[in-house]
């Protein structure tokens, strides 16, 4: 079953949709894996019957920056008095510039991808220019010249 270009998992027990992932194929080639799997399909299980929140695409980003920021800040200045290593709060110092050029570095890679694999629509194209000369057509009658 395709939902939205990608694989679904169809739990056995209840015939309905549980995680994006192929668990059959999954389940077969490893046990140690297909215990992890099971255990995630209920999880998915339960948390969907809990209703969607309302957040918006930048609520759930902002809540997500929060969330990287405030561990950062952590690390970064030992709030927490953990004593981590000095090489871990060197590396934890520069982490937000990694993070954006990480991200823009996706952005960029997937703005391509998406202009390299867009589907041209011949027949769209066609009714468009078909548009275009009925217009023209339309206002060389109404005495408009090009």
């Amino acid at each position: 079953m395709l939902s939205g270009g990608g694989r679904v998992c169809v739990s056995e027990h209840t015939k309905k949709t549980t995680s994006p992932i192929n668990c059959r194929a999954l389940m077969t080639y490893d046990p140690a894996l297909s215990i992890k799997l099971v255990s995630f399909s209920c999880l998915v299980r339960l948390t969907s019957s809990i209703p969607h929140s309302n957040m918006t695409k930048l609520a759930e980003w902002l809540f997500g920056i929060s969330v990287v920021g405030a561990l950062w800040g952590v690390v970064t200045f030992d709030l927490l008095g953990l004593r981590l290593p000095a090489a871990w709060q060197e590396v934890a110092w520069p982490m937000p510039v990694y993070l954006l050029v990480a991200f823009g570095c996706y952005s960029l890679a997937t703005v391509g991808y998406r202009v390299a694999t867009f589907n041209d629509c011949e027949e769209a194209a066609r009714e468009l220019q078909e548009q275009i000369q009925e217009a023209r057509v339309d206002l060389r009658r109404k005495g408009l010249r090009f």
